[in-house]
């Protein structure tokens, strides 16, 4: 297990951190010496686009155990769509409130429609919700990530990707050997206190380094991102977890050797994308 961790991780890494520079050199943004273009993160979004469809049909498959039935055709689409948010407004030149209240309305009419053809009244309101809910976990959350990108540009999204992930891996590390005290026995067994506190030290570590040599924030400030994301990271990772454990499942899917599905990669970076926004725009990073 933990031999795949580190070659799939570390080839995981490598390929995020090249597109996400290619993307930046191809739109300008890679350097403050170039004048940025005017649409940013097309790379990332396609990145974003493709990954939202293996998380799509994960989730799909860990609801059909509680025979609840997402509607994949529609929240497919729907989830690439709403991660769109901070990308297909700019390009079609329209406000982006009024293009996230289309998505998210067109996606309950679309939803009712595949219900009423497919299975007519049979729990209508169960597989409505959870298709829905499929759409704004996978697809609102990730927009916050291409956001990131966006708004406040490249380092301050390798800063958050990277800081979020490092407190993974400190907290697994640190679990491993030093834990002992459960955190959340009844969601996720394996996580301990001492685990988290790995993930604060690594996570803080990761924050001032990028803090400093790529002048996103000042070092103070960054340590309490790399606590506070520390934090919020293994949450994100737990409400997986209580979706797994609903449906009685270790991992999402067995696609990626060592880590499980690509929701077990991405859903610290999913919860945590929402208040990373938040934190970078509070503390008026650009």
């Amino acid at each position: 297990m933990l031999k795949y961790r580190l070659i799939f991780g570390t080839l995981m890494t490598v390929l995020f951190v090249a597109v996400v520079m290619f993307d930046g050199w191809l739109d300008g943004s890679i350097s403050r010496e170039v004048a940025d273009k005017g649409v940013q993160g097309t790379i990332l979004w396609i990145l974003i686009s493709i990954l939202a469809v293996s998380a799509q049909l994960e989730l799909a498959s860990l609801a059909s155990v509680r025979k609840l039935k997402i509607f994949t055709p529609i929240t497919i689409i729907s989830s690439i769509l709403l991660a769109s948010s901070w990308y297909l407004p700019g390009l079609l030149n329209i406000p982006r409130a009024d293009y996230i209240i289309f998505v998210i309305c067109g996606t309950l009419v679309a939803l009712f429609l595949y219900q009423g053809i497919r299975y007519q009244t049979d729990n209508v309101i169960s597989n409505c919700s959870v298709s829905l809910f499929s759409v704004i976990y996978i697809g609102g959350l990730s927009s916050f990530v291409l956001g990131i990108r966006v708004v406040f540009g490249l380092w301050p999204l390798l800063m958050f990707v990277f800081v979020v992930k490092s407190s993974d891996i400190g907290a697994y590390t640190f679990g491993r050997i030093f834990g002992k005290h459960k955190f959340s026995p009844k969601i996720s067994p394996g996580k301990t206190w001492e685990g988290m506190a790995g993930a604060v030290v690594a996570a803080a570590i990761v924050a001032v380094v990028f803090a400093v040599k790529c002048d996103i924030m000042h070092w103070s400030l960054a340590v309490l991102f790399g606590g506070l994301f520390a934090f919020i990271g293994q949450l994100g990772d737990l409400a997986e977890s209580m979706i797994k454990r609903d449906a009685q499942q270790k991992d999402s899917s067995s696609s990626v050797p060592g880590f499980g599905g690509i929701l077990d990669i991405i859903d610290s970076p999913l919860v945590a994308a929402l208040f990373a926004y938040l934190f970078f725009m509070l503390s008026n990073v650009n």
